[in-house]
């Protein structure tokens, strides 16, 4: 499987930038540093935001700096929600270094930036016909596979957030970053070739040609790219609409919120911290199981039948080894979404396209998951008071246009220079400009900490809280 060189890339870089603590950590603890960590919440790790952060909430108010702020959060949540990653890589620097937010509370309103974007795209796509079957562009099966391990894996990645450095963070930020901009560019160059070669085809038969007769005859029958959309809105909104799978992943949404709100009043590290914290286990592996199963078992009836059309949009046999793998990538995506505070759509997007899935369908895939991801963050988040609302209802608000307009303007443009490839290369683009942002920011904060002595090793789990 061709995700096999992303997945031991990422786990050979992110093993050496951890041994790497052991050679630079002292016994100088700061204490400071320590006692200024809060409580952790779902997706927001306190290290990746500083050690002691004051909260500064600016006023809402006509002036440059939201106008500025309003032009970049539309543009990367339009081609944020496009490429399936979200945008939180630009939306977090651009909220601290413009508009004057404190890390944490730019990390909430990042969320609410994110789920508004994203659950407009959703709405969009499902308005929207799949470009080559009479299937819902939303692929359900790959969502009940990689949601309920991508919400465990944040959870793990959460509780590792408050051990690690904060400069072992940015490492990994940039680490994985350039890895999956990279292969995504790649896979796109790749596409764009491919779609190139269909288009001379397509050019070829539109040729006129010379019958035994010497009459010039044109041959207008070609299929195009993008199928022109012959049904109306509520026969394909009713086509991509799937309310038994949906209601599966609702009920998962809700069982992972639950179990955080009543988390966060528990005292940490008790017994009933981790008796509530290893309940997120059974949940999670019950619906990916029931899911795996599933696709194990058709996967066996049409080897049997000599049925080679694809389960789901993944171009993979759903093996026993495929399976896990896939089980090993939803774990690793939200662990380092969770870590970073990237909500895994960095991690989910690029997985998609690797395993075999076509860019509109991988789009529509990876942001539907992410409206469940972020909205969970965000309601936890309304909960511990860690946003305004006047700024947290006008972004997402700007959000919500941006993903739907941005959805709008690129499917107008596939149709137009017939190459879905742009999206792969929309997602290339913005994982790469947040590796910049962040690691930029991260870099600078990182030294700063140095020249304060502040601790660099990895911090006690109990006593970081």
């Amino acid at each position: 499987m061709a995700p096999r060189g992303l997945v031991l890339y990422l786990l050979s870089g992110f093993s050496m930038a951890i041994l790497s603590v052991l050679f630079v950590s002292h016994p100088n603890y700061n204490n400071s540093y320590q006692n200024g960590l809060t409580s952790t919440n779902l997706a927001l790790p306190h290290s990746l935001y500083g050690s002691i952060t004051k909260t500064v909430w600016p006023e809402l108010e006509f002036s440059w700096r939201i106008v500025l702020a309003t032009v970049i959060g539309f543009l990367g949540s339009a081609c944020g929600t496009v490429g399936g990653v979200g945008g939180g890589g630009i939306f977090v620097p651009m909220l601290t270094l413009i508009v004057g937010f404190d890390t944490k509370s730019a990390a909430a309103l990042s969320k609410c930036m994110i789920m508004g974007a994203s659950a407009s795209s959703v709405w969009y796509n499902l308005r929207v016909l799949h470009p080559t079957k009479e299937v819902p562009i939303i692929d359900y099966d790959l969502a009940l596979l990689f949601q309920p391990m991508l919400m465990l894996g944040i959870t793990i990645g959460v509780a590792l957030s408050v051990v690690f450095p904060y400069w072992l963070i940015t490492v990994l930020i940039i680490i994985l970053f350039l890895g999956t901009s990279s292969r995504s560019f790649f896979k796109g160059i790749e596409m764009w070739k491919e779609e190139t070669v269909l288009k001379k085809e397509i050019a070829n038969r539109r040729e006129t040609v010379v019958n035994s007769r010497g009459e010039l005859l044109i041959d207008t029958q070609y299929e195009s790219l993008v199928p022109r959309e012959d049904k109306a809105q509520m026969q394909i909104l009713c086509l991509n609409l799937r309310w038994k799978r949906i209601l599966v992943l609702l009920l998962v949404w809700v069982s992972f919120l639950a179990l955080q709100i009543v988390k966060n009043d528990v005292e940490v590290c008790s017994a009933w911290y981790w008796v509530l914290f290893c309940v997120q286990f059974p949940i999670a592996l019950g619906v990916f199981g029931y899911e795996a199963v599933k696709l194990y078992r058709e996967h066996k009836k049409r080897k049997r039948t000599g049925n080679a059309e694809s389960i789901c949009e993944a171009s993979i046999e759903w093996t026993v080894t495929h399976i896990a793998f896939c089980s090993l990538c939803g774990i690793l995506g939200g662990t380092v979404g969770g870590l970073l505070g990237s909500g895994g759509g960095f991690i989910l997007g690029p997985l998609l396209l690797e395993i075999g899935v076509i860019p509109q369908v991988a789009s529509a895939t990876a942001t539907f998951v992410m409206t469940f991801s972020s909205s969970l963050s965000v309601v936890e988040f309304y909960l511990l008071k860690r946003f305004p609302i006047p700024y947290a209802l006008y972004l997402t608000s700007v959000s919500v246009l941006a993903g739907f307009w941005g959805q709008f303007f690129i499917r107008k443009l596939i149709t137009i220079l017939r190459r879905a490839s742009v999206i792969i290369f929309i997602l290339s683009g913005v994982i790469f400009l947040s590796a910049l942002t962040m690691g930029i920011i991260g870099i600078e904060t990182s030294i700063e900490m140095i020249r304060n002595h502040e601790f660099m090793g990895f911090l006690g789990f109990c006593s970081s809280q």
